[in-house]
């Protein structure tokens, strides 16, 4: 663009008697830039406020309507230009062409920068070494991350020291105050050290509501007090306050996404793998900030002896179905607890079952509520001797380790009375669960594979005798004719 110090310069090396070319050459300017402007004798200033007066001279189509729009902007200033073009294209059919859209929204601008509400301001705050610590939770499932082809569902607790932006993180599936727990332990551990305050936004597992007269839920306060952290929290609907990790959410994620593109594949064999992975993506974002980390971890107070338990424990008795309710979601456990009362150590994503000092069982924590986890081992000798029960069970669903257990109680069922076919079909479950469920899915397979029929009796006698069917992987492929093919362009040629 073609400055006033330019063409001044341009004019006076003209007076001085010099060429077109080579005061154009001095003014920085190419030759027929420069003619124009000796031509016109105006500055580029001078020029464009003629341009302005010139487009101010044309009419306003939306004079009239000014007073319509404006008293709809002052009731809202939340609408759009484009619903206000719209609305008056409805009023006014045939009036105003859609080219006249960028007139109004240009007219809308400049109202709201001179006449509108105040926008909200943010304020840059300056952070301090050590001073201060922000974590969320952050979806995950835009990313599309599988684990062996099942897509992975799931959060990542994030946590960010607001000074170095050195961050830390976990996968979890809920924003419970387990997953709170966990993630803020392992990344102070992983820091080495604690800052002097950690904020959150009004977690419902962190925060009370704001008619209680405790700041914090006592979990989370005896969780801060363990470290030693000053709890804060931000203000309703005011996320800009914690802007830092909201930020880092953006960031981190863009890096995530760009590490899958790199790796070729956004499928992991394991959730072990997976987490290796995002373990390995913080160390590279974090060897970044050493400088500014290394200032913060002079000034972070030490760790506490060891790390406060991040389960939460409750007392269940066990009902005459076997289960036990958790969370508003239904697990079983085996028969012989019922009546008895069990301890639940309940984790970010799993939970432990005791009875007394003696540990029972670990069982994968359900995500969601009203789901169920029935275990088909804890109650299978009971339908085997109540077979009856089993078309009606509840948690029927449950029952079926993999689609072929289902197809062959399908089967069954159309050969044989409902109450026969669930008799073989229990007894082909007894089997799995005394046996090998693989080999009796090999074997349902198998018999599915020869177009046999099912029967307890027979799987049971595949899966003794060891026998397996062909490989999934052992596919074969008929050789390619393309006679069929040669001849129907022929014909198609002939056609034409």
């Amino acid at each position: 663009m073609i400055t006033d110090n330019q063409v001044r310069k341009l004019m006076k090396f003209l007076q001085q008697g010099n060429t077109l070319d080579l005061s154009a050459a001095k003014s920085g300017m190419d030759v027929k830039t420069a003619r124009r402007y000796r031509e016109f004798d105006k500055l580029p200033s001078e020029l464009q406020a003629e341009r302005i007066r010139a487009w101010r001279t044309r009419s306003d189509p939306f004079k009239e309507e000014w007073i319509l729009v404006k008293g709809f902007l002052e009731i809202n200033a939340g609408l759009e230009a484009k619903t206000l073009f719209e609305h008056l294209q409805r009023q006014y059919p045939g009036r105003f062409p859609d080219g006249q859209l960028r007139t109004l929204q240009r007219k809308i601008k400049s109202w709201r920068a001179t006449e509108g509400p105040a926008r909200e301001v943010y304020f840059p705050q300056i952070h301090k070494p050590g001073q201060l610590s922000q974590s969320d939770f952050t979806h995950m499932g835009e990313l599309g991350v599988t684990i062996a082809g099942v897509p992975l569902d799931h959060l990542i607790y994030h946590f960010v020291l607001t000074y170095s932006n050195w961050e830390a993180g976990m996968v979890c599936f809920s924003e419970s105050f387990e997953s709170l727990s966990e993630g803020l332990q392992k990344a102070l551990h992983e820091l080495g050290g604690v800052p002097e305050a950690h904020q959150t936004d009004r977690l419902s597992t962190a925060v009370n509501k704001p008619d209680n007269p405790e700041e914090f839920t006592w979990r989370y306060q005896g969780l801060l007090s363990h470290y030693g952290l000053k709890g804060r929290k931000t203000q309703a609907s005011s996320p800009n306050e914690n802007g830092d990790i909201e930020q880092r959410h953006h960031r981190f994620k863009r890096a995530v996404a760009q590490s899958l593109m790199l790796r070729g594949s956004r499928d992991f064999a394991c959730r072990k793998e997976y987490d290796f992975f995002l373990e390995k993506l913080f160390l590279q974002l974090n060897s970044n900030r050493q400088k500014r980390f290394q200032e913060e971890q002079s000034v972070l107070r030490p760790l506490p002896a060891k790390k406060l338990s991040s389960s939460s424990k409750l007392a269940i008795s066990v009902g005459p179905s076997s289960t036990i309710r958790v969370k508003n979601n239904v697990y079983s456990v085996h028969s012989r607890l019922i009546g008895e009362k069990v301890t639940v150590r309940l984790y970010a994503d799993h939970l432990e079952l005791w009875h007394g000092q003696r540990f029972i069982e670990q069982i994968c924590r359900l995500r969601g509520a009203d789901k169920s986890r029935i275990q088909y081992r804890h109650i299978i000798d009971w339908l085997v001797r109540k077979p009856g029960a089993f078309e009606n069970y509840r948690y029927r669903s449950d029952l079926f380790p993999t689609s072929r257990f289902r197809m062959a109680y399908d089967d069954l069922k159309k050969v044989h009375a409902v109450s026969k076919a669930a008799k073989e079909y229990l007894l082909i479950l007894q089997l799995a669960a005394k046996e090998n469920e693989l080999a009796v899915d090999d074997a349902l397979r198998y018999l599915f594979e020869q177009g046999q029929p099912v029967s307890a009796d027979i799987v049971e006698g595949i899966v003794i005798s060891g026998q397996k069917p062909q490989a999934v992987t052992d596919v074969e492929i008929s050789e390619v004719v393309l006679d069929v093919y040669d001849y129907l362009l022929a014909t198609q040629e002939v056609t034409l």
